[in-house]
């Protein structure tokens, strides 16, 4: 078996080890995308950086570490054929960190631990979580293990979660990004307007609350909405991945102008899907997504609303180290504003 050591991850990531080393001992001159990608992958194949002791009196003082638990399956985090949010986000709290002058560890939480008392989370608070002062959660945790985390360290949220009251979090601006989407639709002519999203093993408060803003944006714009026009969006109606990619094409075929989908991911997914299904985009349909990740290649550019992930990922380790100071003080929920980029998945009214 290959040795875990910082050569191994040197080699994986095709870089010197001393450059390795200087990630984990905060060097000023390493790029925080390097430092990410170092913590990312030390995490990936399970090595765990340990300060060696200095047998002198006058130690230098430890800097504060911070743990950040990234809640998915690690599948679908390192697809290659789109960006991963979480990968973003970390490059911001890289950065944030390496100024802020705290260290990292990064762990990969399996969604279906639904508790502290899991496997996954006892095997972390029998190493790794000793030696934290704070956490940053990356993508929703079950309520129970958010519930757990808060009473034993300063917590703060990359995205709200749903019955969290007392968890600061910094997400972006959903019904902002909800509502430039809209107007952009209403003014190409589209009236017959279309929800989608997807199942996911955690309840994804994110893609609740663009949902929410697009029945408070469709009331506002004087819409009519149709449940039919709206594809897992209730909890008790959720359906698998084909089903919802044919009832995606059923609304076409019987009058939706336009699709909104809650996430970048999903959009390219359902645009392949439709097109299998003889439904063109846009002259047939027109899509937008909800992230602004890169298209993959060979798809088309996708009309979507670009999150500033890096400007979350530093507000967020920011915040934290105020915490850390303060643990007690007022919770605070900030968001961030985002902005519509045009694509080619969206076109007026035929």
């Amino acid at each position: 078996m290959k040795q875990v050591n910082q050569q191994a991850i040197a080699e994986a990531l095709q870089i010197s080890k001393a450059t390795v080393s200087r990630c984990f001992t905060n060097h000023p001159g390493i790029n925080p995308e390097t430092r990410a990608l170092v913590f990312e992958t030390a995490s990936k194949i399970g090595y765990h950086h340990r300060i060696a002791r200095v047998s002198n009196r006058r130690q230098p003082k430890l800097r504060p570490k911070i743990g950040v638990l990234i809640c998915t399956e690690e599948e679908e985090y390192y697809r290659t054929d789109y960006d991963s949010p979480g990968r973003l986000l970390l490059k911001g709290i890289s950065e944030s960190s390496q100024l802020e002058g705290l260290d990292l560890t990064v762990h990969f939480l399996d969604p279906s631990a639904t508790s502290l008392d899991s496997p996954v989370y006892s095997d972390i608070f029998r190493s790794a979580a000793r030696s934290w002062s704070g956490l940053l959660l990356l993508y929703p945790f079950p309520k129970l293990v958010v519930d757990g985390l808060l009473l034993k360290y300063p917590c703060v949220s990359l995205v709200e979660q749903r019955g969290a009251g007392q968890l600061d979090c910094v997400d972006v601006n959903h019904y902002q990004g909800i509502s430039l989407i809209m107007n952009r639709l209403y003014e190409l002519g589209h009236r017959r307007i279309a929800f989608y999203s997807r199942p996911y093993k955690i309840e994804a408060s994110w893609s609740f609350r663009r949902t929410g803003a697009y029945f408070e944006k469709m009331t506002q714009l004087g819409l009519r909405i149709r449940d039919c026009d709206m594809i897992n969006t209730h909890p008790q109606n959720l359906v698998s991945l084909e089903e919802s990619y044919d009832l995606a094409a059923e609304r076409v075929r019987k009058g939706v102008t336009a699709i909104v989908c809650a996430a970048d991911h999903q959009a390219y997914d359902l645009m392949l899907a439709l097109e299998e299904r003889g439904i063109r985009v846009p002259q047939d349909v027109s899509i937008s997504g909800f992230d602004g990740i890169e298209a993959p290649q060979g798809m088309p550019s996708l009309s979507t609303v670009e999150i500033p992930y890096i400007d979350i990922g530093f507000t967020a380790t920011k915040r934290l180290k105020d915490l850390m100071k303060k643990r007690f003080g007022p919770h605070q929920h900030i968001l961030l504003g985002c902005k519509l980029r045009a694509g080619e998945t969206i076109a007026a009214k035929q």
